[in-house]
């Protein structure tokens, strides 16, 4: 566990503790008689520190010369946990909003991160890490700016603020949420293109 595998972890770490305090109110609906604005600054610090984080792992795996195979699959594994576990909370969210993302779309990234996850294992069996691509990394980015469009009109409603434009800022989420879902397939397609040319290189090679 060196410097950038660390920072990786403590996404791993932060990811729960957002849905915690994303739905203490629904559960714990008694300890919140005088709102519950006081999870906006929770939330927005975890969303931030994880994608900081995020970005430091990296840099430091570059300039340290720390990066490996375990780290090349670590990070995209922690990226993928942190933005579903927020995109879940977006999903179920009942008392603040009617569910600011389709549960369809939310089930579309799923299956296309378990894809990876199966696509991933295939090449290791025959010694090939695939870390992440560059359709990875631009659908890792528009999932972050999804996350944060919706957290933006999750914070707005809790917080009671702009509500005759509320809806304005759900479907603007909704719609980079889209995007991102269309971008995330794409990169699932060249992730699989990857494995099935090294299959045919495989069968030339026999």
């Amino acid at each position: 566990m060196n410097l950038a595998n660390k920072l990786t972890f403590l996404r791993i770490i932060l990811a729960p503790l957002f849905f915690i305090f994303y739905l203490l109110p629904e559960y714990f609906p008694s300890i919140f008689i005088n709102g519950s604005g006081w999870t906006v600054p929770v939330l927005w610090i975890i969303f931030l520190v994880s994608e900081i984080t995020d970005y430091f792992d990296g840099l430091a795996a570059r300039k340290l010369n720390l990066t490996s195979d375990f780290g090349k699959l670590f990070d995209p594994f922690a990226d993928t946990l942190v933005q579903t576990t927020c995109f879940l909370c977006f999903v179920i969210d009942g008392i603040y909003s009617a569910g600011i993302i389709p549960a369809v779309l939310f089930l579309l990234v799923i299956y296309r991160e378990f894809g990876i996850l199966f696509l991933r294992n295939l090449m290791l069996k025959k010694g090939i890490t695939l870390g992440a691509r560059i359709g990875g990394k631009i659908k890792t980015v528009t999932y972050i700016i999804a996350v944060g469009a919706a957290l933006l009109a999750s914070s707005l409603e809790r917080l009671s603020l702009y509500e005759n434009y509320l809806r304005y800022f759900k479907t603007g989420a909704l719609i980079i949420f889209i995007i991102s879902v269309i971008i995330s397939i794409i990169s699932f397609i060249d992730y699989l293109a990857i494995y099935i040319k090294t299959e045919k290189t495989k069968q030339k090679a026999k």
